[in-house]
């Protein structure tokens, strides 16, 4: 599975590593993922997400059934 959080569609970014000379080579900017499971009460089952930490700052505020309805309704989940 590749380095996407699920919930806010978060992936790597591109940037360069800059030298004290001033040389550029290209690197990776990868998100902070956690896999982590989360039990939903409505549907009274266990779900394992691979979300990062900002999303799961999200979670602990609105609450997961909130936080999947918002994805599904971006398209990050199906």
């Amino acid at each position: 599975m590749s380095r996407v959080c699920e919930l806010t569609g978060k992936k790597a970014m591109v940037g360069n590593n800059v030298s004290h000379a001033m040389n550029k080579t290209k690197r990776k900017f990868n998100a902070n993922l956690i896999k982590k499971r989360f039990f939903i009460p409505e549907e009274d089952k266990w779900v394992t997400l691979k979300v990062s930490t900002s999303a799961l700052k999200t979670i602990n505020k609105i609450g997961i059934a909130a936080a999947l309805k918002d994805a599904r309704s971006k398209g990050f989940l199906k």
